[in-house]
């Protein structure tokens, strides 16, 4: 005689669909910490790489520009002149003052310069760049628009990642006061020298890139510098800085100046 079929008890569906339940939220976390890890990957080691490729390339691009540019012409001979003759005594008049001629922006989003910092490694340097957007600073370091130019009286501010692409300035709370910060253009190189911080403050605390910086050791104008970066390291609630104040030039044509590893 054939039996009958019997459905499953009420205890043991509710045991198939307990395992189905603990089998798909066990396969979803599988699948969210591959993501995960895929994600810190992404953050660590290939935004790395392409800032790495990016900054070698605006690197590149910069000097072949200034390979390309003419020399400076030489001025032409000055005429001596002649002999003066006697003149009719005139009336005093201000002499006209030369125009002071601005020079124009740095073109946005491009490299203008190289920074060598000593106390972040023999190898370390990066290109400038016109800008703080997003987009800039994954290709090197970006100067705060309308501040000072370099070398110029003034504030030349730069920003730059702590972390991510690249890393630039992951060491930046190592610097310390008399430490050097190196810069190059296509005609000069200027030494600026630490003199205060790394200060934390706020991203608000636009201030510390003002002319004269507010909570700088400056009192006075004159040519100075402020890195700035973001605290803590794998974060952007706060902002360290720093400043220099330039201590020296020297012309590209002999060679680097004193401190700048060989």
């Amino acid at each position: 005689m054939r039996s009958r079929w019997h459905p499953p008890r009420e205890g043991a569906r509710t045991d198939v669909v307990l395992r189905l339940v603990v089998r798909t939220f066990s396969e979803v976390c599988l699948t969210a910490g591959t993501l995960i890890v895929l994600f810190v990957a992404y953050v660590l080691l290939w935004t790395g790489v392409k800032a790495d490729r990016a900054m070698d390339a605006e690197m590149a691009r910069m000097r072949d520009t200034w390979a390309a540019a003419p020399a400076a012409a030489p001025q032409p001979a000055v005429p001596q002149p002649a002999a003066p003759q006697p003149a009719a005594p005139a009336t005093p008049t201000e002499a006209p003052r030369p125009r002071e001629e601005t020079p124009p922006p740095y073109p946005a989003g491009q490299a203008f310069a190289e920074m060598y910092v000593p106390r972040f490694g023999p190898d370390w340097n990066k290109p400038v760049l016109e800008g703080t957007g997003t987009e800039v600073l994954k290709k090197g370091l970006g100067h705060y628009a309308g501040t000072a130019r370099l070398g110029a009286t003034g504030n030349f501010s730069v920003a730059g990642h702590r972390r991510t692409y690249g890393d630039p300035f992951k060491d930046f709370p190592e610097l310390r006061p008399g430490d050097a910060v190196i810069l190059k253009d296509a005609t000069t190189w200027y030494t600026y020298t630490v003199r205060g911080g790394p200060l934390r403050t706020l991203p608000t605390d636009v201030r510390v890139v003002d002319p004269v910086p507010a909570r700088s050791p400056f009192t006075t104008p004159g040519p100075y510098l402020t890195l700035t970066t973001c605290d803590p390291e794998w974060g952007h609630s706060h902002r360290l800085v720093v400043w220099a104040e330039l201590t020296g030039t020297r012309p590209v044509g002999q060679g680097g100046p004193e401190g700048l590893p060989r």
